[in-house]
């Protein structure tokens, strides 16, 4: 017998082989049971409370996933495409997680019996192959020249990223107030420059979108009252000066023989600042917002001179402004010239709830916008802006790729009959996967009719019947709980969601079925204990 020689450090676990696999794979399965229910216009919401007692509401799967704490290394690859779908599309992270769940349910059977996991991800690549060629050439394209036809269109993708949201009763408000915000941007479509601000109180009726710059009115200080809250035509000057006096212990210590001294660093300092202040006032500006604290005595001087002031104003906001209205941010009062001023049409401070907003419209650049989101609870507000965030990203989406699909599980079925088909053509083992795969597609829209408490089975063999006679857009119709032509209803989605889901989906299957063993390090920093030592307490007899 030769001696067993062992190469790993002493407590470090390493399983490996089939059961490896089987339980990364029942580990990928309790991850998609947390977020299989989100799924859909009837899809429930999670409530997730973190070990500081925050609790956050939310029916976006990116959300739910970041918010879980998995410590199952083969789960964390669900988290990871769920956030990647959600940086890259926006919408259809709940699909994503769903979908890589099922494909690796249906294979676990054959991975059971021992088909090599290799075999399995070839027949998921050919798969992803078919069903991606697939959706290219089912996907209508949308013509862009008639502005109103392409507008509608890009309303009716919004609503129906809408439908599964907290605000689907609004969805027809919502989703024309994300296309004009999203119509308002330049070419690139950056999506910080798409501000969206919250104010309780109120309805979510009162929610407004403002072509232009719009930021809660920042710390002041006594004399902002005096200062006129209107402008037509204003300069606005950006800079990033402090325009306070500095109590003198803060900077630097100063020896002084005689009260003289001391009066004429005193003086100096209040010198420096009127300057500052009258190189400001002749530069003609007439709203300033600085990124520093502005004083009492500005805020004064300005008011005097029936200016309007703003300090700490937070940087995006700084930056939104100075995109909308033109100018540049200074960092010296020394050489303020028109060329640096910032212009729009109207300035306004006014009362939006119980918070004051300055509202800056009318900008000559305008290519920046605000949505002020109103609402009850905090938490519902939260999720408000997730869903805007969503039908914002997926109108983002269309515009630039200008392919739609049917949503409400059509899609799915459809390539599940092409595989299906597909399947039968051929010969070995990649005739069952493919089959398999072509199963877990039909997830999506039986977890539709489920959440919406309709008879699955029955609506998918509708499903199935009308999809073998070629009827390709059928989908689930949850107001009727039939089926009906998804396409006819406008319940439409990007192609790109769909190709990216099913890509990030099959990659993460694969990625779990590639790995067979799994070995964990122990702890570092050696055997130590943790806590303190048990030893003998005061007093206790040995």
């Amino acid at each position: 017998m030769q001696p067993q020689i062992i190469l790993l450090k002493e407590g470090t676990e390493n399983s490996q082989g089939k059961p490896q696999l089987i339980s990364n794979i029942n580990a990928c399965q309790a991850v998609v049971d947390a977020v299989r229910t989100t799924l859909g216009p009837r899809g429930m919401d999670k409530l997730i409370v973190d070990n500081n007692g925050k609790s956050t509401i939310s029916n976006d799967g990116a959300t739910i996933m970041k918010l879980l704490d998995i410590v199952h290394p083969a789960a964390k690859t669900l988290v990871d495409i769920a956030k990647s779908q959600d940086a890259e599309v926006g919408d259809g992270t709940t699909s994503v997680v769903l979908l890589a769940g099922e494909f690796l349910k249906q294979i676990k059977p054959f991975v059971e019996e021992g088909v090599h996991p290799r075999i399995i991800i070839k027949a998921f690549r050919k798969a992803m192959q078919l069903t991606i060629e697939k959706i290219n050439t089912l996907a209508v394209k949308i013509e862009k020249k008639n502005a109103e036809e392409h507008r509608q269109l890009l309303e009716k993708c919004a609503a129906t990223a809408l439908s599964s949201k907290l605000v689907s009763q609004q969805k027809g408000f919502f989703s024309k107030m994300v296309v004009d915000a999203v119509l308002l941007l330049d070419e690139l479509l950056p999506l910080n420059m798409i501000g969206i601000k919250k104010v309780p109180g109120g309805a979510l009726e009162d929610s407004l979108l403002v072509a232009g710059v719009a930021f809660k009115k920042t710390f002041s200080y006594a004399g902002f009252e005096m200062q006129p809250k209107k402008y037509n035509n204003p300069k606005i000057a950006l800079l990033n000066i402090e325009l306070e006096l500095k109590a003198e212990r803060d900077n630097a210590e100063v020896r002084v023989e005689n009260v003289k001294e001391y009066q004429r660093i005193v003086d100096a300092e209040w010198k420096i600042l009127y300057e500052k202040l009258d190189m400001i006032h002749k530069s003609g500006a007439q709203v300033v917002l600085s990124k520093l604290p502005i004083g009492d005595v500005a805020t004064q001087y300005f008011a005097d001179r029936d200016m309007f002031c703003a300090g700490r104003v937070p940087e995006e906001d700084l930056k939104r402004t100075m995109k909308a209205c033109g100018g540049s941010v200074m960092s010296t009062a020394h050489d303020l010239n028109d060329s640096v001023l910032g212009r729009c049409e109207f300035f306004e401070e006014k009362q939006i709830g119980g918070e004051r907003y300055n509202i800056f419209t009318g900008c000559p650049n305008a290519k920046t916008c605000t949505i002020v989101l109103r609402g009850g609870a905090e938490q519902f507000m939260e999720e408000s802006e997730r869903s805007l965030h969503d039908a914002i990203m997926i109108v983002r989406r269309t515009i630039k790729n200008d392919a739609v699909v049917a949503g409400g599980g059509a899609i799915e079925m459809e390539l599940s009959k092409l595989l299906r088909d597909y399947s039968r053509t051929i010969a070995g083992k990649e005739q069952l996967l493919i089959g398999a795969i072509a199963k877990a597609l039909e997830v999506i829209p039986r977890q539709l009719c489920d959440n919406a408490g309709f008879d699955a089975t029955n609506i998918l063999n509708k499903l199935r019947q009308k999809h073998a006679q070629g009827h390709c857009w059928y989908g689930v119709d949850i107001n009727k709980e039939d089926i009906s032509d998804n396409f006819e209803m406008c319940v439409w989605e990007p192609a790109v969601v769909k190709i990216n889901a099913l890509t990030a989906a099959c990659e993460a299957a694969c990625l779990v079925l590639s790995v067979d063993e799994t070995i964990k390090n122990p702890k570092s920093g050696g055997d130590a204990p943790q806590g303190p030592p048990m030893g003998r307490g005061m007093g206790r007899p040995m």
